[in-house]
């Protein structure tokens, strides 16, 4: 595989965004005097496990926003340290949807805590045989109120240049952070090729252009971050050509559809997408891919047949991923496209 090394200077591109989500569990550890001091193994052989002291399901809507903003930061950014790598033109918007998920956090948090004394004796009410354990840990709503909490720090890195300790310059580890960043996002971008295989496109002979829109969003998190690493520019080129190629009404069934379904498990693929973009680079465009996906393992070097023989391809069991070719090495005397901006193809 083509080493994935992204340079320091990135940086200069990126914003990091550190985000503290603070939960109430409404869980409080189990004592002795709760079993009614029952006799109990030594605590270095066994512990007491914990009770809970409110309803579960009046608390799982701040689960649910944070998973939002996790899964809001992560088709945006790329992981980075303890938080994430945003592209800093975007910081704007990045934030503003930030706060949103922030104004439901606290709305929500506030009707929680207004109905919270109701609520606990309710949960008091439900287990009434166990009421008086759940009385002995109940806890105030300020003491929930300040346990709730959703904030996040937006910086700008940079390297540590100077210091009088050299080895504090040497060992700073910033620099193998950023190394890696390439790494982390091909990375990401398999984990959600994968989630989008098994949700969209895993054995199905037609779908809807709502099948689109998971590609698409992946092709604006490669853009918004395409300085990254030099190759992901040309995965974003190759999926926006892929898209290109969609019809504009119906649904997608055919060779169409077996070109997404190639793409998504060239996407799965992290060591032969690098291949693939590192094609792009050397100037064959990402319609040659493309053709390549088509066409499977058989192509030829110049794909001089153009008519693929498709109706083999679609007899096979779609249930299976299909198997990605080799792009072949081009015959030295044909022409090599330029590299397209966006592979308007």
């Amino acid at each position: 595989m083509t080493p994935l090394v992204s340079d320091i200077r990135i940086l200069d591109n990126l914003l990091a965004l550190n985000l503290n989500v603070s939960l109430w569990s409404a869980r409080c550890k189990m004592s002795q005097e709760d079993l009614g001091g029952a006799e109990l193994p030594p605590e270095d052989l066994a512990s007491l496990g914990s009770k809970r002291i409110a309803d579960p399901e009046n608390l799982k809507v701040f689960g649910t926003l944070k998973a939002r903003v996790f899964n809001y930061l992560d088709r945006h950014g790329v992981r980075f340290m303890s938080g994430w790598a945003i592209p800093e033109e975007k910081a704007g918007e990045i934030v503003q949807e930030l706060c949103n998920i922030r104004n439901d956090f606290q709305k929500e948090k506030e009707a929680f805590l207004a109905g919270y004394d109701q609520n606990v004796q309710a949960w008091i009410e439900k287990h009434h045989q166990w009421g008086e354990i759940i009385r002995n840990s109940i806890v105030g709503p300020d003491y929930v109120r300040a346990r709730m909490d959703f904030r996040w720090q937006l910086y700008k890195v940079s390297p540590l240049a100077q210091h009088t300790d050299n080895t504090a310059v040497l060992e700073a580890g910033l620099a193998e952070e950023v190394q890696g960043l390439g790494g982390t996002l091909f990375g990401e971008v398999a984990k959600s090729a994968e989630d989008i295989w098994r949700r969209v496109y895993h054995g199905k002979t037609e779908v809807t252009h709502k099948a689109l829109s998971p590609l698409r969003t992946l092709h604006a998190k490669l853009t918004g971050l395409s300085f990254v690493e030099p190759h992901v520019a040309p995965v974003a080129d190759i999926v926006q050509a892929a898209l290109l190629r969609m019809p504009k009404k119906g649904n997608i069934t055919g060779t169409d559809l077996l070109l997404l379904q190639g793409l998504v498990c060239l996407l799965k693929d992290s060591t032969a997408l690098v291949g693939h973009a590192q094609k792009v680079i050397e100037g064959y465009g990402p319609a040659f891919v493309l053709d390549a996906l088509l066409a499977g393992p058989d192509s030829t070097a110049a794909q001089e047949d153009n008519a693929m023989q498709i109706d083999d391809v679609v007899n096979e069991d779609m249930d299976d991923a299909p198997i990605l070719p080799d792009i072949p090495v081009a015959d030295n005397t044909l022409p090599h496209p330029a590299i397209p901006s966006l592979g308007l193809w």
